[in-house]
C-alpha cells in the first residue's frame, strides 16, 4: 500500500468515524437522556452552586443519549483539519450536513410508501423515531453546521495566531467554545419546537440541560486532548498542512 493511498484510507477512516458519530447522534438525540453520575453535594460546594442546576443538595449529570457520541465528531474533524488542512475539515462539515438530509429523504420515503401489514415487525417504532428525527434533524444540523464552521475557523485561527505550536490550545480553544454553541443552540431549537419532554416546561430547566451537555463535552475535550496528541504523533507523516506548520 503506497503512501498516497495511505492517507486516503487515514482520510476515509476519520471522515466516517465523523459521519457515524454525526447520523447516530441524531437518530437518538434526545429520545433518551442518560445520567453520567449523580451525587449529594457537601454544604460549601451547595453555596456556590446556583439551585437552578441541582435538586436540593443532589446533582445529577443527565444528557441526551446522542451527546454521548457527538463529542468524537469534533476529535475528527480536529483531526482532519491538523493532518489535512482546512478545506478538507470544512468539506466533510458540509458532507456530514447534507447526508443527514439525506438519512431523513430516506426516512420519509419509507414513511410515505404503504405499509405490508402483517409483514412489519416494528412499524409504531419506526413511525415514532420517523417523527421524532424529523424535528430533531433539522434543528441538530442548524446548531452542528454553525458550531462544526466555528470549531474549524476558530482551529485554523489558534495554529495561525501560535504559527503551528501549541496543539492543545487549538485543540481545546476551538473546540470547548464550539462545544457550548452547538449544546445551546440545539437545546433552544428543542424546546421552541415541543420535541422535549414535558417537565421541560421553562427556560430554567433548558438552560440545566445546557449546563448538563455543554459540562460532558467540557470533561470529553480535555480526556480528547490526549488522543489528539496521540493521532497526530502517529499519522503525522500523512500531514497535508499546505501552511507547513510545525505540528507542535
Amino acid at each position: 500500500m503506497n503512501h498516497s493511498h495511505q492517507r486516503d484510507v487515514l482520510f476515509l477512516a476519520l471522515s466516517g468515524i465523523f459521519l457515524t458519530a454525526l447520523v447516530l447522534g441524531n437518530v437518538i438525540g434526545t429520545t433518551k437522556f442518560v445520567t453520567i453520575f449523580s451525587f449529594d453535594m457537601p454544604g460549601w460546594l451547595q453555596s456556590i452552586t446556583p439551585s437552578l442546576v441541582r435538586d436540593g443538595s443532589i446533582y445529577t449529570m443527565s444528557v441526551p443519549a446522542g451527546v454521548i457520541a457527538y463529542p468524537f465528531t469534533f476529535l475528527a474533524t480536529d483531526l482532519i483539519s491538523e493532518l489535512f488542512g482546512r478545506k478538507k475539515a470544512q468539506l466533510v462539515v458540509w458532507v456530514g450536513f447534507f447526508m443527514n438530509f439525506f438519512m431523513l429523504f430516506l426516512m420519509t420515503i419509507n414513511h410515505w410508501l404503504p405499509n405490508t401489514y402483517g409483514v412489519s415487525g416494528g412499524l409504531d417504532l419506526f413511525e415514532g423515531v420517523y417523527e421524532f428525527m424529523i424535528g430533531n434533524t433539522i434543528a441538530s444540523m442548524i446548531a452542528y453546521l454553525t458550531a462544526q464552521t466555528v470549531d474549524v475557523r476558530l482551529f485554523h485561527f489558534w495554529k495561525k495566531k501560535t504559527k503551528g505550536k501549541h496543539l492543545w490550545l487549538r485543540n481545546n480553544g476551538s473546540t470547548m467554545f464550539s462545544q457550548l454553541v452547538d449544546s445551546t443552540a440545539i437545546l433552544l431549537i428543542l424546546y421552541f419546537a415541543g420535541n422535549l419532554g414535558e417537565n421541560v416546561n421553562t427556560i430554567g430547566a433548558v438552560i440545566i440541560l445546557i449546563l448538563n451537555s455543554y459540562l460532558f463535552k467540557f470533561f470529553f475535550a480535555l480526556f480528547d486532548t490526549p488522543l489528539f496528541y496521540l493521532g497526530v504523533k502517529i499519522f503525522q507523516r500523512f500531514d497535508e498542512d499546505p501552511e507547513r506548520n510545525s505540528l507542535y
